[in-house]
């Protein structure tokens, strides 16, 4: 067994560890148009939703959100579709589609548990939102995203103690510091495919 270690070259072991760092990269390109989507598409929404709010007698404001719904089936088929051209499937990859599922499927639950109360339910939306963006810069080892996902933890206490138009206005806040200005330094920085 000894004589069977001393046998790697320096290419060869060059070659498993190029293969283990290949198994935990994630496409940069992919996780840039979901940040840079859903950061518009939030923003448009929360920002419309505040506007809505105070500058008219619309008394349910919070139906701007309704646009989410066919954002979710745009980001799943850009995913499904770019997933397939991939030739190769990483752990991180698996990773970071699952937190992302996980973020959904916790808003659709708390959509649900809170339905009688939509204009308090942002704060905890940016709570459970800061979690997957924490995450998803651990895993891209991306210190924006990470800032991003801590930003949008203080928004969410902001959001709660702040008052009405604090509270309203921390999810369009939110979203540039934890989606966009991220999302567009990772299509910057991103030149080459994985991170």
């Amino acid at each position: 067994m000894e004589n069977e270690e001393k046998l790697m070259t320096g290419e060869e072991s060059l070659k498993v560890i190029t293969s283990m760092i290949n198994k935990t990269r994630v496409n940069v390109t992919q996780s840039s148009f979901h940040l840079l989507f859903w950061g518009w598409l939030i923003f448009a929404c929360s920002l419309s939703e505040f506007l809505l709010y105070k500058f008219t007698s619309f008394t349910n404001a919070w139906y701007v959100w309704v646009f989410v719904i066919p954002g979710v089936f745009v980001s799943m088929i850009y995913g499904f579709t770019k997933g397939r051209k991939a030739s190769v499937h990483t752990y991180a990859e698996g990773i970071y589609v699952w937190v992302w599922m996980a973020f959904l499927i916790a808003s659709v639950v708390l959509f649900i548990v809170h339905s009688s109360q939509m204009e308090n339910v942002s704060k905890y939306i940016l709570l459970i939102a800061a979690m997957p963006t924490f995450v998803s810069g651990i895993i891209l080892k991306f210190k924006p995203l990470i800032w991003g996902g801590v930003s949008m933890w203080i928004l969410a206490l902001a959001a709660h103690f702040g008052g009405e138009t604090i509270s309203s206005l921390a999810v369009p806040v939110a979203v540039i510091t934890g989606y966009l200005i991220p999302g567009y330094i990772l299509r910057i920085t991103g030149s080459h495919e994985t991170v």
